[in-house]
């Protein structure tokens, strides 16, 4: 497979998911993210017979649909009544994904509130365990995102965005059903940057690498490569090189952004030394 088919794009909420297929197609997009928490995708409008028309329509265009809830909610919520309405939000998600036949589904470790970061950890690395159990018996893959660093000065900052956090729910979770998602840009906002993030990540373990563009040990922008000074090129070098062969996903702008930045990717590897095919 060739890079460019290897780098898809993140539908997020832009479009119901028959019509991104079908965008997809158009555009030669090989693989597709998609929410499923409002509008024409909420999770509870997928019965079984929009869930099979779904499955024929990817395969027919050769389109590869993964899931992504939403990070907002909080998986590392801990109130009664909370708590749980967030393991259903996961299992729900779990539960719809084969009926899709979707890839993966990117989950987060959630946020706490500066003063309680032991607690909302714990609570979360159970509740990840909880529907990693899950996935496993609906034959569903997890995968695991390093989210963005807030300001220092924030109330709220989300979890598993350093390393020493992201280990935390690695290091205890291990099963088929539970994988990791890179997001480079967001390693590129602290100062290990994402070779110091590589030099530590279980590689075999990440099965996507999320795209865009922001500045050096800056805060969450998520700017259209070239507008930012993140080194695409020695990205692609440093995670080709170390035998990465996994899926890209843009995540900015517009859809149009995503598909124009596709060919100017695959451009910086080549002018890095990759081979793109």
């Amino acid at each position: 497979m060739t890079l460019l088919d290897r780098i898809g794009v993140d539908v997020g909420r832009k479009l119901k998911l028959e019509d991104a297929i079908e965008w997809a197609a158009r555009n030669q997009v090989r693989h597709i993210d998609i929410q499923l928490d409002t509008g024409p995708n909420a999770v509870t409008l997928f019965d079984d017979a929009r869930c099979r028309d779904i499955r024929a329509r990817a395969t027919a265009n050769g389109v590869h649909v993964a899931l992504h809830t939403l990070s907002a909610v909080n998986v590392a919520e801990y109130s009664p009544f909370l708590s749980e309405a967030v393991d259903a939000y996961l299992r729900a998600y779990i539960e719809v994904a084969p009926k899709l036949d979707a890839a993966w589904i990117v989950v987060h470790a959630g946020y706490h509130f500066t003063a309680d970061v032991p607690e909302r950890m714990a609570a979360g690395r159970d509740r990840l365990q909880r529907a990693v159990r899950h996935a496993e018996r609906h034959g569903a893959l997890l995968l695991l995102e390093n989210l963005n660093r807030e300001p220092e000065a924030a109330e709220v900052h989300y979890l598993a965005h350093t390393m020493q956090e992201w280990r935390y729910y690695f290091d205890a979770i291990h099963s088929p059903a539970f994988a990791l998602s890179f997001t480079a840009n967001h390693a590129h906002l602290l100062p290990p940057g994402v070779e110091g993030f590589v030099a530590e990540l279980p590689l075999d373990r990440v099965k996507e690498v999320r795209l865009a563009d922001c500045r050096r040990n800056g805060y969450e922008e998520h700017l259209v490569p070239g507008e930012g000074d993140f080194d695409f090129g020695a990205m692609f070098a440093l995670l080709e090189g170390k035998g990465y062969r996994g899926a890209y996903t843009n995540a900015f702008g517009s859809l149009e952004d995503m598909q124009a930045a596709r060919g100017y990717l695959v451009d910086k590897a080549r002018a890095a030394g990759v081979a793109v095919g």
